[in-house]
């Protein structure tokens, strides 16, 4: 039997066939990839059994939205691609939530999807296809790059344009056909495999727009510099401290920054909606703001209320960014570490007398301030003050740790509780959604096993995403979920009240949730008062495994958000 493959035949290089599936398997992980994500059905089985056979780690989830999910959590915390692998049709339709949000993150993102065979939808075949669904048209309508092969030799091509696309911070879809991927192809011995394209080098400012930022910093007493996730991606917050420094500035971030400039003494937290008392009194007598690799939206910007009407410089690297939702006056298109480089050596050293804002008695009032002062505590014979309770955790939990947080009214917590860099801080309301902060968190803790991950969610986001209990369990991950469970969807409640209507149907019953997470293997407590916290201060300093607290929080409790949101409203109507 002759065994020369077609190529050696033809005189070239040596070679040998193999199913399609099997070749997209190895380009896979000749890109080092570690680890991928998915739920298999049986138009992708055979490529996810197969990655899983030649030593990629797969995971999988319980529902599709959260195994994209974990995939974006794991490219976010890591910087990596992250692939997610699940079916067609219905299982598409099912993860369309995930994909969406995903493909505003940032980050990157792969998600394979199984399609019907090219030669589908012809008339007297066996039928009908109840999976029929147009995947591709739906997701490149939701707004996402998507990548389809017609034939089984453009099907390695295919992957490598949709690594290239993901690779540049987006998610992308890739949609095999299934007589594609059983199909076989030849792969030569010298074939060098998917190359990624190395990422631009970062950009530096024109000096024209440096100058320009130096005239208006040169009237300015009280600086304030404003940094994004934007700013801590490009590794800007060391100059930026070095640049506050100089140019007698206070630093503040966006909520996706937070905890950037920890333990700065020029340090004022987070700015707009989830900001402090103190932070607002003196960003109020800020004359200059520059904002690095922040978006400047609605909550950043308090609804239009966070900045004084001072000149505002904003720099970004993406120039459509600025100035996209906040007006500016002066704009920097550049790296953010780089432009705060080029700012620091430009910029002219400031005499003590020349730097008001970081007088003795503003650096005392930072360091001296105790945001309990922010409200008073209001618990109930049968709940906790959210905000007293995240105060509480702040301090149990473990120091080093991963925060996830699901959406919802609980986000008044994002204040008085944090994690040790933007890099273990995580927001997952891209879309304005609830039920994605679970798999997220599932694939942060995967991306970083040896810290603790914590999952803040609401009773609504959790029961959306509870069958992920199984996967904590069935992976042996490191996670502490912190439910927030005001029996109640939360935003609504509260909605609901500012235009005085009735709140029935956003009420629900007071489930006790400890049990069922206690059958899937985690520690569970139930916490009605600050004192059932303390006494589960154990399980939380030191977790041996899962850790589940059903904190059953104040409903009354409307996050800062929600009244800005009211005035807005009432404000435009």
């Amino acid at each position: 039997m002759n065994s020369a493959t077609q190529s050696e035949r033809n005189g070239g290089s040596a070679g040998r066939r193999m199913a399609t599936y099997q070749a997209l398997a190895q380009d896979i992980k000749g890109l080092g990839v570690e680890t991928v994500f998915g739920l298999m059905s049986d138009d992708t089985a055979l490529l996810a059994v197969e990655i899983d056979t030649i030593d990629i780690s797969f995971h999988g989830g319980r529902h599709e939205n959260n195994a994209i999910a974990m995939a974006e959590g794991y490219a976010s915390t890591t910087g990596k691609l992250g692939i997610a692998i699940i079916g067609r049709g219905p299982a598409a339709a099912n993860g369309l939530h995930a994909a969406v949000s995903a493909s505003r993150t940032g980050s990157k993102v792969l998600i394979i999807y199984g399609e019907m065979p090219v030669g589908g939808g012809a008339v007297n075949t066996i039928g009908p296809d109840y999976k029929a669904f147009n995947a591709r048209g739906v997701m490149g309508a939701a707004g996402l790059q998507t990548f389809s092969p017609t034939s089984p030799q453009a099907a390695r091509a295919a992957l490598a344009d949709a690594v290239a696309a993901a690779s540049r911070g987006t998610a992308v879809t890739l949609h095999l056909p299934t007589d594609i991927q059983t199909a076989e192809i030849e792969v030569r011995d010298d074939d060098p495999g998917i190359i990624v394209p190395s990422p631009p080098a970062a950009a530096t400012a024109r000096p024209q727009g440096i100058a320009t930022a130096l005239g208006v910093l040169a009237n300015s007493k009280r600086p304030l510099i404003v940094a994004g996730l934007g700013a801590h991606r490009a590794d800007a917050g060391p100059t930026l401290e070095k640049l506050a420094d100089k140019i007698g500035a206070l630093l503040i971030t966006s909520a996706r920054g937070k905890d950037m400039f920890r333990g700065n003494p020029n340090n004022l937290d987070v700015i707009g909606s989830f900001s402090h008392s103190m932070a607002r009194r003196h960003v109020e007598q800020a004359d200059c703001v520059l904002v690095f690799g922040a978006g400047l939206n609605f909550l950043t910007m308090s609804f239009g209320n966070a900045l004084p009407s001072v000149p505002l410089i904003q720099i970004d690297a993406v120039r459509s960014n600025i100035g996209r939702w906040t007006d500016v006056d002066v704009a920097l298109v550049g790296d953010a570490r780089i432009v705060a480089e080029q700012l620091l050596e430009a910029a002219p050293a400031r005499t003590a007398a020349e730097k008001p804002f970081h007088d003795e008695a503003i650096r005392r009032d930072i360091a001296e301030f105790d945001i309990a002062g922010d409200f008073q505590t209001a618990h109930t014979a049968h709940t906790v003050d959210p905000r007293a309770l995240a105060m509480a955790l702040d301090g149990l939990l473990p120091s080093e740790r991963n925060l996830v947080y699901d959406a919802g009214n609980f986000m008044g917590a994002v204040p008085y509780i944090g994690a040790t860099s933007p890099g273990h801080f995580k927001f997952t309301s891209e879309f304005a959604s609830l039920g994605l902060g679970f798999g997220t968190a599932l694939g942060v803790a995967k991306a970083r096993p040896e810290l603790p991950t914590v999952l803040i969610v609401g009773d609504g986001g959790f029961v959306m995403s509870m069958n992920e209990l199984d996967t904590v369990a069935r992976e042996d991950l490191p996670l502490i979920i912190v439910l927030m469970n005001d029996c109640a969807y939360g935003a609504e409640l509260h909605l609901l009240r500012a235009h005085q209507q009735p709140v029935a149907k956003s009420l629900f019953p007071d489930v006790d949730f400890a049990p069922i997470a206690q059958a899937f293997g985690f520690e569970a407590v139930t916490i009605r008062s600050l004192a059932d916290l303390e006494a589960a201060a154990g399980l939380l300093r030191e977790p041996q495994g899962p850790v589940f607290l059903d904190c059953k929080i104040n409903a009354d409790i409307a996050a800062p958000f929600m009244g800005e949101f009211a005035a807005f409203e009432e404000r435009n109507r």
